[in-house]
């Protein structure tokens, strides 16, 4: 693979496309409607022979269908979502992390499976991404944030970096030195950022943006410069936007042309270079 590339295409056949072990940094937020109806679907064990389903063999097979059995929703979703996980992971480097975003609804679902797909010992960490925006309920705690799950590739050997992490103020800064105030700290796995302003120059009128100095702070800490960095739900393309600022090279996936528009419109305003593909 060479330079910067935006695929206007269904991503799991791209994926499988893709070389083994290229992408150092996979970021995904994948679109998730709690609203539709779903069919119950009856689940039978999948010993695979093709080794599609073979990272953790039997052992996954059990915890999925254990978690799956609990939320027709989800298990639908899951089914859509699990092929596409396996090829991320075998397309990561063995330094590689996978950053998958979800909200209160399926992340306690996907942290049980993806225990099972990866490894518990590959699980890195939980990020909460609060913000205070939009209406509030009264009825019960309002729901202001995001999850973040992420994952390495090998536990003994995956890549990350805090000191190119951009810092943030402290919360008390009079309990700490003026120097440690002046220079700031590393943040936490509770990151407090604000969404996408609706009147911000950040804005692309593209539903779930998500804002830079979230994907600022991932792809600093797990990916270098010239590493390939890849988002197989490009959406707005904030991924793309952010790795090409900081010298990464991405790969960007979406089956919607309006994604795919927006995407080549904002990566142009910024003068960056890259490849249109269709598979």
């Amino acid at each position: 693979m060479n330079g910067n590339q935006v695929y206007l295409s269904d991503n799991l056949p791209v994926l499988r496309s893709l070389p083994d072990a290229s992408i150092q940094l996979i970021y995904i937020d994948p679109p998730f409607n709690t609203g539709r109806e779903q069919e119950r679907t009856t689940r039978t064990s999948r010993q695979s022979e093709s080794g599609s389903v073979g990272f953790a063999g039997k052992r996954y097979e059990q915890i999925a269908q254990s978690a799956l059995s609990y939320d027709d929703s989800f298990a639908d979703y899951w089914e859509f979502l699990e092929p596409r996980l396996l090829e991320a992971k075998r397309l990561l480097t063995q330094s590689g992390t996978l950053y998958l975003h979800l909200d209160y609804r399926e992340a306690h679902y996907a942290k049980v499976l993806l225990d099972g797909l990866f490894g518990r010992e590959c699980f890195l960490n939980e990020i909460i991404w609060a913000y205070d925006y939009g209406g509030k309920s009264k009825s019960r705690w309002p729901s202001k944030h995001d999850t973040i799950l992420v994952y390495v590739k090998d536990p003994k050997n995956y890549f990350f970096d805090s000191k190119t992490v951009d810092r943030e103020p402290y919360m008390a800064p009079g309990l700490v030195t003026k120097e440690k105030a002046e220079l700031g700290k590393l943040p936490t796995d509770v990151w407090w950022h604000t969404i996408v302003s609706p009147t911000g120059k950040e804005k692309t009128g593209y539903p779930t943006q998500k804002p830079e100095g979230i994907l600022r702070r991932i792809i600093q800490a797990s990916s270098r410069e010239s590493d390939r960095v890849l988002d197989f739900f490009a959406g707005s393309g904030t991924t793309g936007a952010v790795a090409g600022e900081l010298g990464r090279i991405f790969t960007l996936i979406d089956s919607s042309k309006d994604a795919i528009n927006t995407i080549t419109k904002r990566l142009s305003a910024r003068g960056l270079e890259f490849e249109i593909l269709e598979k």
